[in-house]
């Protein structure tokens, strides 16, 4: 059995999840403090991905990124290389359709932040920057951490967009959504079984981790209120 598609799958996920982490984070944290016309949007705009058909935005990466696109074939008369039909390029297809997740969820942490912490740290003098990774980040990491593992879970089982950039070329970039779709139309159910099953396998380790997280989120006290006041 190959396991290039589990390991690339892995790969690809693990990569577009440290990329819409970070990016999901900073963007829902200065989005939060935006005026509401300004907010509503740049909501709209990145949590379309959310609501798209997958295949639909496949297909306008591909017009950006493809050699005839405006991105692509600049950087393949630049450096020589192409954007899709590789590995890698199904990391822009991933991480585009699960930004909206982490960035939603932790968008509704930053909002739910005790804002009187942010004030009194300002009182004494701190710094935004220090006020951002030593106080607020830490009062909502339940909720963003929570919103990083859905992301995971979401590029895991990407498709759509995926195939439209990457195809399937087994060994190269072949996934374990495509390898299953591949094996179906080859009439080999018995391995397409088992990777569906390990696809099971690790969402249903997903779904625990999510559930944890807001349990421990619910269970664990908001900054600045006390659990009596939770329980009014």
């Amino acid at each position: 059995m190959d396991w290039f598609p589990l390991y690339n799958s892995l790969r690809v996920a693990g990569i577009s999840t440290i990329i819409t982490f970070f990016v999901g984070i900073f963007a829902a944290y200065y989005i939060s403090f935006a005026r509401p016309s300004v907010k509503g949007a740049l909501d709209c705009f990145l949590t379309l991905p959310m609501v798209l058909p997958p295949t639909v935005v496949g297909f306008f990466l591909l017009k950006a990124i493809g050699p005839l696109g405006p991105v692509g074939s600049r950087i393949l008369s630049v450096f020589g290389f192409k954007m899709t039909m590789t590995w890698y390029s199904a990391i822009f297809a991933v991480t585009i359709v699960s930004f909206p997740l982490m960035y939603r969820t932790a968008r509704g942490a930053f909002e739910a932040f005790d804002e009187t912490l942010r004030y009194s740290g300002q009182t004494l003098g701190l710094s935004d920057t220090f006020i951002f990774w030593r106080i607020t980040l830490p009062n909502c990491k339940q909720g963003i951490l929570a919103g990083a593992v859905l992301a995971f879970a979401r590029a895991l089982g990407e498709y759509g967009a995926t195939t439209m950039v990457t195809g399937y070329i087994p060994g190269r970039t072949a996934t374990i959504s495509t390898t299953v779709y591949q094996l179906w139309r080859e009439g080999n159910d018995s391995l397409a079984y088992r990777w569906v099953f390990i696809n099971l396998a690790i969402s249903f380790v997903v779904l625990v981790a999510v559930n944890m997280f807001e349990t421990r989120y619910r269970s664990t006290p908001r900054a600045g209120r006390s659990p009596e006041a939770d329980g009014m």
